[in-house]
């Protein structure tokens, strides 16, 4: 059984700031709940536009109308955040299948989404790790100066210039991601930890080789402990 952060005192890693009491929370909400706080750090996942067939959307929708069903409003933020979890983790099951396209199981294209978010890490934002699968991405990542520049707008630059980049390479034109992005922050380290084995993990859960995959954690959490476990 993997181990705890706290069963070897793995410090915290550099610039992570988990969900504070002290601090305001806001929140807003499109196809899914958002959660926004001065600070934080954040779990993020980007998929293709393709990468679920419209039957899949359509029972993620009947899943949403019938959970609203069993909790009509006022709803509370504990209920929200259940309904966005519970909606990930079919999305992210349907997403390790390989759906659609897939255009990111092509090297080239995968080092091109690699590049674009590693270029404005330490400048705009603390990047802590990220693995890019055939049809979506997982990362976590801390704006640094949100007033300036929020993770709303960090995502659409990811998404933005790295299409941009697939598409020069490809010859075409056109949108390739989806719209809406699911993100949380990251409550502790121990969620940390979790979240952080559980993007190292993708690649293995998908049936994919991992070191083979396109993942990278920031090396000065490497430096305190905090790395894949099946590079330990």
């Amino acid at each position: 059984m993997a181990k705890s952060p706290g069963e070897w005192n793995l410090p915290s890693p550099p610039g992570f700031q988990g969900l504070r009491e002290d601090l305001r929370l806001l929140t807003y909400q499109q196809k899914l709940p958002h959660w926004r706080q001065e600070g934080a750090t954040y779990f993020i996942t980007f998929r293709l536009g393709d990468s679920l067939p419209q039957s899949k959307l359509a029972e993620l929708r009947q899943f949403k109308a019938d959970w609203e069903r069993r909790h009509p409003p006022p709803q509370s933020a504990d209920q929200r955040d259940e309904l966005a979890r519970e909606t990930f983790r079919r999305t992210d099951t349907w997403l390790d299948q390989g759906m659609g396209s897939c255009l990111l199981a092509n090297e080239e294209h995968a080092r091109l989404v690699c590049d674009t978010l590693k270029r404005g890490d330490g400048n705009i934002y603390e990047l802590g790790c990220f693995v890019v699968m055939p049809n979506h991405v997982h990362a976590i990542v801390r704006p640094l100066v949100p007033s300036e520049l929020d993770l709303e707008e960090i995502l659409k630059h990811w998404k933005g210039r790295s299409a941009y980049d697939i598409n020069c390479l490809r010859g075409k034109t056109g949108a390739l991601w989806q719209k809406d992005t699911y993100d949380r922050i990251v409550r502790d380290e121990e969620e940390l930890w979790r979240v952080l084995q559980y993007i190292g993990r993708n690649p293995q859960k998908a049936g994919l080789d991992p070191l083979k995959a396109c993942r990278w954690v920031q090396p000065s959490w490497v430096d305190c402990g905090w790395q894949f476990e099946d590079l330990r």
